[in-house]
């Protein structure tokens, strides 16, 4: 059946004249005759009983109405509803991502994307703070997170958080844990990839105290250095919270009980060009809502 014979039914029903409903719908008598007839026929039963003035519904179509009203109803609400969708932005948007996805509230914030604007589809890319600056200033990327202080004047940033580092050492070192910095600096420390932001905190700890150690390796991911330092393998700076909670069931140790050491900003950054364009208004917005963050 179709949605026009539907509409006709309904129309008749409502008028209980088929020239009337004609006139209704702007359409002919015979061609609502005809459309009557072709339900009646598919469902197998009469719809109308016809006397000489006008018409009227048969049990059968009495029952079968309210099917065919709330039918019409789901059509025109779907009309609707892909009339406000045509208004709505589309496309693909390119996020990068750093780190611990739960410190971004990449799910709180893709979730009120998708709900502000569902046309939108997300792509993520997980990589090191430096790569997605990069790919962000390539524009590889309409925006990522970045942890640490934005070297450079064509990119732009909404801050999100402050993040604090800690020292955090191997549960079976507990004799660092008052330990001077003269001391840490006799310790094996995990070395970090140049192009990780944490990379840079660290060496700046590290001149700050006037240490130098001896690194171990060269490493990019926060989950490995706590896997690291669970086993025994080096020191490393972790994110306060991350530490903590490995300290909490005993499997590292802080120095001097989490003391914070060193802290860097969590920005989300975009191409300074694109400060006006709507896609990147609406990810600063909903950013700002996730993270409850002032509004200018």
């Amino acid at each position: 059946m179709e949605l026009y014979q539907l509409r006709t039914f309904v129309a008749v029903a409502q008028q209980g004249h088929l020239t009337q409903a004609a006139e209704l719908l702007h359409l002919s008598q015979p061609a609502v005759t005809a459309q009557i007839k072709a339900l009646e026929e598919e469902l197998g039963t009469p719809l109308f009983e016809r006397y000489p003035g006008g018409v009227q519904l048969t049990e059968a179509g009495k029952t079968l109405l309210p099917d065919a009203e709330q039918m019409l109803g789901l059509s025109r609400g779907m009309l609707h509803r892909a009339k406000a969708l045509a208004d709505q932005p589309k496309g693909k948007v390119r996020i990068g991502t750093i780190g611990v996805p739960a410190r971004l509230k990449i799910g709180p914030w893709l979730a009120c994307l998708r709900s502000r604007y569902p046309l939108l589809t997300v792509q993520t890319a997980h990589h090191i703070s430096g790569h997605v600056l990069n790919e962000v200033r390539k524009k590889t990327l309409d925006g990522g997170f970045y942890l640490g202080r934005n070297p450079y004047q064509n990119v732009n940033s909404l801050p999100l958080a402050e993040i604090r580092f800690c020292v955090a050492l191997p549960a079976n070192r507990q004799e660092l844990v008052d330990a001077d910095w003269r001391e840490l600096g006799r310790t094996p420390w995990l070395g970090l990839s140049q192009f990780t932001s944490l990379s840079g905190i660290t060496q700046e700890v590290w001149r700050m105290q006037n240490i130098a150690p001896r690194r171990v390796g060269e490493f990019d991911e926060e989950a490995v250095l706590v896997e690291l330092v669970k086993a025994g393998v080096g020191v490393a700076l972790l994110a306060e919270r991350t530490a903590q909670r490995f300290a909490a069931d005993g499997s590292i140790a802080l120095w001097r009980n989490g003391e914070t050491v060193d802290s860097a900003p969590l920005q989300f950054i975009y191409s300074a060009d694109r400060e006006e364009d709507p896609l990147i208004a609406m990810l600063r917005e909903t950013l700002v809502e996730v993270w409850q963050l002032p509004q200018d």
